[in-house]
């Protein structure tokens, strides 16, 4: 995606070179939906634009092509639209349309339209305004649902009846929610409404496009809105059941425990604080999603939730596979998850250095973001006790970058490696080379040797027989 913000200048005189072309081509062509919402609110616009015309679609790429010096034309004649690359712009032109659905597809049959018909069916009024780039009219803004007024007010509405705009595209439910989080938009009482009565129909959107959605709206400067919204309006039970059964708050004498699903909203409005990627975000979304299958009253003691880290790591693999994540994500997704409680457990002053490598060495190149979600999950309302965790945090930190700078651990591979062993010892690829590396890893971690080459070859020498005792 080209994030380069574009002059305004830059932009008119596109604008002007686009429409030169379209009137000399006797083709209507009207700049459309974010660039224009973008442009009335204020916000610094990007390289993407796109464009309706009123025509041939088709007949205007091949205008285009031969009157400007375009890259990257790709075109879809079947759907009338095709892009293109010019000065750093991202150029996207379609038909201007009408569309119709069946109930149980996503897939619009289409017919060429006027431009009227064309933003009736957009999702919301703030992205069905129009700017005119055609002759004497050029910079007119076409505003036929009174886009401008809810941008004022700072609405969210649909152009048409709010059951015919998310019976067609249920994903624009989720849409929704992500401009209202996006701008601190309200989401009209007759939309809402709308979003709740449709909810089911998510069903029939692919996980691909949920997903792309779902991140959109993690990735907002305060998600925990955005997520509030979707389980309120029913969307958060379609794709993720497992975040609504972490509500609910749960007393039995004198012990509470906290609403699990609450505590997950503000780990991860922290973790968005600190500009955390999507990935770590979703560390943050998943990190307590196993409390609720781990939590037992013990007597004496209240609530627990045992093993919760292990079980979480499982589930938030099984979720982020049936939401289509890649493998990386979902590996660092998860292990984050399991080992989100390791840090906590090493803020005594009698931790021990051999303690320090192991956490070091488990969390390699996520060590940083490991500690940023660690942080974040200190969410209590008690500001001394915030400060005593932080304190905590903090002076773990100084512990961890002395025993970092002097071994020397984050990612390391022992430095006699499995080829060495081989010729040193004069054995064979097999079963040996794997514990003899272990062993070698252990000895490090430990502190029974330094992590240098001589020193560990003269180790493993020392210890062979041992090693060669080892059982598997």
């Amino acid at each position: 995606m080209n994030t380069e913000l574009i002059p305004t200048e830059k932009i008119e005189q596109l604008f002007r070179e686009l429409s030169g072309i379209a009137r000399k081509h006797n083709t209507p062509i009207y700049a459309v939906g974010g660039y224009v919402r973008d442009r009335l609110l204020g916000l610094p616009v990007g390289g993407e634009i796109d464009f309706v015309i009123v025509g041939d679609a088709m007949s205007f790429a091949r205008t285009l092509e031969e009157a400007l010096p375009v890259r990257q034309m790709v075109t879809y004649p079947r759907f009338g639209t095709f892009m293109t690359r010019y000065k750093g712009f991202n150029l996207e032109f379609v038909n201007a349309r009408s569309e119709s659905y069946q109930s149980d597809s996503r897939n619009p049959k289409t017919e060429q339209a006027d431009l009227e018909t064309d933003l009736s069916r957009r999702d919301f009024t703030i992205n069905a305004m129009a700017l005119d780039l055609s002759g004497e009219h050029f910079g007119r803004l076409i505003d036929r649902y009174d886009g401008q007024q809810d941008i004022r007010e700072g609405l969210i509405r649909t152009p048409l009846e709010p059951k015919t705009t998310f019976y067609d595209d249920p994903l624009r439910m989720m849409r929704a929610i992500r401009f209202a989080t996006r701008f601190n938009f309200r989401i009209a009482p007759e939309t809402w409404e709308g979003i709740r009565e449709h909810a089911g129909r998510l069903a029939i959107i692919t996980v691909e496009r949920i997903q792309d959605e779902f991140n959109k709206i993690l990735m907002t400067e305060k998600p925990s809105v955005g997520l509030n919204l979707l389980d309120q309006a029913g969307l958060l039970r379609q794709f993720l059941p497992e975040a609504e059964s972490m509500k609910g708050v749960e007393q039995r004498k004198d012990f509470h425990h906290k609403d699990v699903f609450y505590h997950t909203l503000e780990v991860i409005d922290n973790v968005a604080r600190s500009g955390g990627r999507l990935e770590l975000r979703l560390a943050a979304l998943f990190h307590d999603i196993a409390k609720p299958r781990t939590k037992r009253f013990e007597e004496g003691t209240g609530w627990t939730f045992h093993g919760h880290e292990v079980v979480g790591e499982r589930m938030s693999k099984a979720i982020m596979r049936k939401l289509k994540y890649s493998n990386e994500a979902i590996a660092f997704v998860a292990k984050l998850v399991r080992m989100h409680l390791r840090p906590m457990a090493l803020v005594s002053d009698e931790v021990t250095d051999a303690a320090i490598r192991r956490l070091l060495f488990l969390s390699g190149n996520d060590f940083h973001e490991l500690m940023l979600l660690c942080r974040a999950d200190i969410t209590s309302k008690n500001p001394k006790r915030v400060k005593k965790y932080i304190g905590n945090y903090d002076r773990l930190m100084l512990k961890i970058e002395e025993v970092e700078e002097r071994d020397r651990l984050r990612n390391f591979q022992p430095p006699v490696d499995g080829r060495e062993i081989m010729e040193v010892f004069k054995i064979k690829p097999g079963k040996m080379i794997g514990r003899a590396k272990k062993f070698l890893e252990e000895a490090i971690l430990d502190g029974i040797v330094p992590n240098e080459h001589d020193a560990c070859l003269a180790y493993l020498k020392e210890n062979w027989e041992r090693i060669r005792d080892l059982k598997n």
